[in-house]
């Protein structure tokens, strides 16, 4: 019997298997590799994102912190007129409302060194309100002033500061961030009356 002739077929059956399961493998490698490559695709566009929605949530926070600053500080200008403060108190409320939004959104976003510096901006914010409310209702509590309220002004923009500089440092737009959950720094010289301090550098 001729084996070499029987198993040729043999032999050509298993070259073909081979040849197919070569190129079913590479076929397999190939795809894997694509997946990998999407995947890794896809992660860097998830960092993209995730950076550019911290920046606009950050530039949110810094925006409106700034206008409801600029709004109490019309509103502490406004204490000493007659006529209707009805506008003054109206952008106060809509700059409240827009800083409120803003610090809720930031809260799921900001890094927790951020986040306490921008609580204590928040609440420092909401007494400096109060304040003046009462002072515009004419209900003061001891300590409440005209010139207590315009320290708590000029303390506030230099937390603006140090909070736009964390924020700024968190997003790798500037050098280390040292977060300065101290007191407020001692008031500085009230500005001539009249002159709002909602074009100050923050």
């Amino acid at each position: 019997m001729d084996v070499t002739g029987a198993g040729a077929p043999i032999v050509a059956v298993v070259g073909v298997v081979g040849t197919l399961l070569s190129a079913l493998l590479t076929q397999r490698a190939a795809e894997r590799g694509r997946r990998r490559e999407q995947e890794r695709a896809e992660r860097a566009r998830a960092r993209v994102r995730e950076a550019e929605e911290l920046r606009t949530c950050c530039v949110a926070l810094n925006t409106a912190c700034r206008q409801y600053l600029a709004a109490l500080t019309d509103q502490l200008h406004a204490l000493p007129r007659t006529e209707d403060p009805r506008a003054v108190r109206r952008r106060l409320t809509e700059a409240r409302d827009l800083h409120r939004d803003a610090y809720a959104k930031a809260q799921l976003r900001l890094p927790d060194p951020v986040l306490a510096l921008a609580g204590e901006v928040t609440r420092a914010l909401g007494t400096l309100y109060g304040r003046l409310r009462r002072l515009d209702d004419g209900v003061p509590r001891p300590g409440d002033s005209p010139a207590a309220a315009q320290g708590e002004i000029d303390a506030l923009w230099e937390r603006l500061r140090e909070l736009r500089r964390g924020m700024r440092a968190d997003l790798g737009a500037s050098g280390v961030f040292r977060p300065v959950l101290s007191e407020p720094e001692p008031h500085r010289r009230r500005p001539r009356p009249g002159v709002s301090r909602a074009s100050s550098g923050c």
